[in-house]
């Protein structure tokens, strides 16, 4: 079974034993799919955690790179005063200041959320732990984009001067870390706004709740909060080919030798095993379940 999203609460009765599923899951974020996968003995295969020995992680980047080019021109129309936001142009005007575009992470969601907001004549400042991840951007954009190391007073003092904050961290299988307090958002400038590309693995904001494309933000604290679980969905035309094309030759190890065979012949997919016999293989997503993790051997034959 080929998916894009994880099984939704309707769908959880059709799984069953013997059901191979490769999909996005988010497990972390979503502990009543993966226990509903567990109880049903289901293999499931996440996209997410489908990791080359680089560290890479190819099923996730298409859809990371969509919606961190999206994210900028969300926060660019919910800044607009007839959405509810402060009521300014991303790129500023002439003789006036641009909006600030604060982006936390600087992984494919961040770095492409960066690189858009830029051209689009923000000033952009990018936060990251990992000073390598900032060298190169720094190199790339030769200072069109600000980078700072991150840590809690970093953080605080950059969302207090955003009007729009674009969160974009990652832990490959497990929860987002939540790098924005309520008492941060509070800081935040009235009409600012929030998009939180993160809500997919419980969102990096303090509180916020996932929110949909039908009805995508809400107000807190007088900052607007976006926080759609999927993104892409958005731009069916651009992200159904983005994925299909990375995932296409996985599927079909997948369809061609069976599950098994298929990630005993090939790690990085066996990483993306994230729960298979009742049992969670991947130690990123059992930690993040609370669980132990099992190695894979052993779930064949459970």
């Amino acid at each position: 079974m080929l998916k894009v999203k994880e099984p939704q609460r309707e769908e959880l009765a059709y799984l069953r034993p013997g059901l191979v599923l490769f999909a996005y899951l988010h497990l972390a974020a979503y502990p009543e799919v993966a226990r509903a996968l567990l109880d049903a003995k289901a293999t499931a295969v996440a996209y997410e955690t489908v990791q080359l020995p680089n560290g890479t992680l190819p099923l996730l980047a298409p859809m990371s790179e969509v919606a961190g080019r999206m994210a900028p021109q969300i926060g660019a129309h919910f800044l607009e005063r007839a959405q509810g936001g402060r009521g300014v142009l991303l790129g500023g005007a002439p003789g006036v200041r641009p909006a600030r575009v604060v982006v936390l992470g600087a992984g494919n969601v961040g770095w492409n959320a960066a690189w858009i907001a830029q051209g689009m004549e923000a000033e952009v400042l990018l936060l990251d732990k990992n000073l390598d991840r900032l060298r190169w951007v720094d190199q790339i954009h030769r200072g069109r984009i600000m980078t700072l190391a991150s840590n809690r007073g970093a953080v605080a003092r950059a969302v207090a001067d955003a009007d729009l904050v674009i969160g974009a961290v990652l832990v490959p299988g497990g929860r987002a870390p939540v790098l924005v307090t309520e008492e941060m958002v509070t800081t935040m400038k009235r009409g600012a706004v929030i998009v939180d590309c993160a809500i997919d693995q419980g969102g990096c904001v303090e509180g916020i709740r996932e929110t949909t494309h039908a009805d995508p933000v809400y107000e807190a604290h007088g900052v607007l909060h976006y926080a759609v679980g999927n993104v892409p969905g958005a731009v069916p035309n651009t992200s159904t080919y983005a994925l299909t094309n990375a995932t296409l030759p996985y599927a079909i190890e997948l369809a061609v030798r069976g599950v098994r065979a298929a990630v005993e012949r090939d790690p990085a997919l066996a990483a993306g095993v994230n729960t298979c016999g009742g049992r969670v293989p991947n130690a990123a997503v059992a930690g993040a379940l609370g669980a132990d993790p099992t190695p894979l051997a052993a779930c064949w034959d459970a």
